[in-house]
């Protein structure tokens, strides 16, 4: 399988309408699987609740104001979502997502690690979000620390979009 890290960068523009949006302007961010690769995908308000496009993921943000400071990532609830909804996928690039957002939940301190288990040639590590008693399994692909940032600069640029 190839990998695909690249992501376009986004243009504020409606994927729907083709309509930019404007500063101040909410609108959903999502993320379409592809299959070799997640794309993210913008929507106007209106184009989002007239069509519902089918996605893989989302969440409501704000167009920055030409004199805002760039946020440096997403709440906390988009992290975890995604990290939820990417429980049961096999994909090797999912699986590094998921990885990843591990790693960034718990810097957050939002998850724990327990434990750790062998199947096969994998690891598996056992993890629970703080105050919950449910377990989460993630598969340790083993990436190195240049692959790691690599997914983890993949993750921002999906997951926040990039305004130049």
């Amino acid at each position: 399988m190839i990998e695909q890290w690249e992501v376009q960068r986004s243009e504020g523009l409606c994927a729907g309408t083709g309509r930019k949006l404007e500063p101040g302007e909410e609108y959903y961010a999502a993320l379409i699987d592809k299959k070799t690769h997640f794309e993210r995908r913008d929507y106007c308000r209106q184009y989002w609740q007239d069509q519902k496009p089918e996605v893989y993921s989302f969440w409501m943000t704000r167009m920055p104001l030409p004199t805002q400071k760039k946020k440096l990532f997403v709440d906390d609830q988009v992290l975890i979502n995604l990290f939820e909804r990417l429980a049961e996928e096999t994909d090797g690039l999912k699986l590094n997502f998921r990885f990843v957002l591990a790693l960034i939940l718990m810097r957050k301190k939002l998850l724990k690690y327990e434990d750790s288990r062998r199947q096969g040639a994998r690891e598996i590590w056992t993890m629970r979000f703080v105050k919950e008693t449910q377990q989460h399994e993630v598969i340790n692909p083993n990436l190195d620390e240049e692959k790691i940032q690599e997914v983890s600069q993949e993750l921002g640029a999906i997951l926040q979009g990039q305004f130049e």
